[in-house]
């Protein structure tokens, strides 16, 4: 499955005005691992600095960002057709004999598909301002080095729609 991407934000809100962001955890929120999470914040944030946005730690920054993330099981399956074939039958006085059934095999296999979560808050106005969420299947390579790749193309392809383009 590729990666499927979405983003909704407020209508009205002047992304502009947003110049820098504090990480704020969600109460209750499933976390991956420390080290993934980690890998999560910092690709995150190379993507918003890439736009513009500077991380700070004080009270007062712009935009509170955080994230959640899930993984869901589902199962699959796959099913292999062979086609029988017909025999011949008594045409011009021979005998004939019969075909052979086709046959179907089923096999079935559980997927994880991931959800990865990003939401952005106006702290000056107190509310919620823009949302991305992208799926996909979660298929990890044994390369440490290719899924820290893979989530940084995924990070990016989130925050592509941020801010959102502006219509003329």
């Amino acid at each position: 499955m590729a990666q499927d991407v979405k983003y909704n934000f407020a209508p009205g809100t002047d992304f502009s005005k947003y110049k820098t962001y504090k990480w704020v955890e969600v109460e209750g929120a499933v976390k991956p691992s420390p080290l993934v999470n980690d890998q999560i914040i910092q690709a995150v944030d190379s993507q918003l600095t890439a736009k513009g946005l500077t991380r700070t730690e004080d009270d007062k920054p712009s935009l509170l960002v955080c994230y959640q993330v899930a993984i869901n099981e589902e199962r699959q399956w796959n099913a292999t057709s062979f086609g029988g074939y017909g025999g011949y039958g008594a045409y011009g006085g021979y005998g004939g004999w019969g075909g052979m059934g086709g046959s179907t095999t089923a096999t079935s296999s559980t997927i994880k598909i991931g959800t990865l979560v990003l939401d952005m808050y106006d702290v000056e106005g107190k509310k919620h301002v823009w949302r991305g969420d992208a799926t996909k299947t979660l298929n990890p390579s044994k390369n440490p080095q290719k899924n820290q790749e893979r989530l940084q193309k995924g990070i990016a392809k989130l925050l592509k729609n941020y801010p959102p383009p502006v219509k003329k």
